[in-house]
């Protein structure tokens, strides 16, 4: 009883921390000609941090908010004052995955959409780190896959829900997930729908650090600004290098993935799974092939 009190305490710690981080940026950036509305950007000692922030919405991805990740890649990318990319959530949670809310609704033509979000973050030249806060689901478990370096907190946990969406993967992750944590324990993973602690995911190899709840962020911190001190051309080389055979293969492993979801979307399964969700109920396959 006493731990779990410490890991809430911490957990809620590691929430003000960067709450107060988002309070003290400026949400306004150029990048978009204005005030951004998913997303808090700032720039210190060459590290560029994102943070995902829609915390009433557990950081959900919406259209607004893949548009605007993809615009934070792209200008980082091309930003000669940005060595590292650093990425985490707002709040308690890392990311719940796909707003599912949203789903259902009218929406006009997204700028980039998730295909172009994912181009974004695959084609990242420069070091791409990613700090994980707490509980993430769908995209929110699998960008694990295209960050060069991943830590997480003890409180925080993973979860891809695609088999009990009646989806299939995505963000490269039939890709990913196998190199970094071998094909059953992927296979395992993206099958089942079941959550994964951290301390699985670093054993599993999918994230290299675990950190207790209230130094995660000093720790990622810290790792940034230490790649962030070296030359900029070697990081970028060397990560060239390192991705040169696997960016192919990601890209057209998204493609497909894209495809089954295109496939899946809006099918029996996955309406079940949407008004389970809406209605607060489990989800019944039972008549669904």
């Amino acid at each position: 009883m006493y731990s779990q009190a410490k890991r809430f305490i911490r957990a809620h710690r590691l929430a003000d921390w960067l709450l107060a981080k988002c309070r003290k940026a400026d949400r306004y950036h150029p990048i978009f000609g204005g005030l951004l509305e998913t997303l808090t950007i700032t720039t210190e000692n060459r590290v560029r941090t994102v943070l995902l922030d829609r915390p009433k919405a557990l950081n959900a991805f919406n259209a607004k908010l893949m548009d605007e990740l993809a615009d934070a890649f792209l200008d980082a990318a091309g930003d000669p004052r940005v060595s590292v990319l650093l990425l985490s959530g707002a709040g308690r949670a890392f990311s719940a995955g796909a707003d599912l809310l949203e789903m259902g609704k009218p929406q006009g033509k997204p700028k980039h959409g998730l295909a172009g979000m994912l181009d974004a973050i695959v084609d990242f030249p420069k070091p791409f780190l990613l700090a994980i806060n707490g509980v993430g689901a769908g995209i929110g478990a699998t960008i694990a896959g295209l960050a060069d370096v991943s830590f997480i907190a003890r409180g925080a946990r993973l979860r891809c829900p695609f088999s009990a969406l009646g989806l299939t993967a995505e963000a490269a992750s039939t890709v990913t997930f196998p190199r970094l944590m071998g094909r059953q324990q992927a296979s395992w993973f993206l099958l089942s729908s079941e959550w994964m602690s951290a301390e699985d995911c670093v054993e599993s190899g999918l994230i290299m650090q675990l950190c207790e709840d209230d130094e995660l962020m000093n720790t990622a911190c810290e790792r940034a600004a230490t790649l962030a001190a070296l030359p900029l051309t070697s990081l970028v080389k060397t990560k060239a290098l390192m991705m040169e055979s696997l960016r192919a293969e990601m890209k057209a492993a998204i493609k497909r993935e894209n495809a089954g979801l295109a496939e899946l979307a809006g099918g029996p399964a996955n309406r079940e799974a949407i008004a389970a969700f809406a209605e607060k109920r489990e989800p019944d396959f039972s008549s669904i092939s």
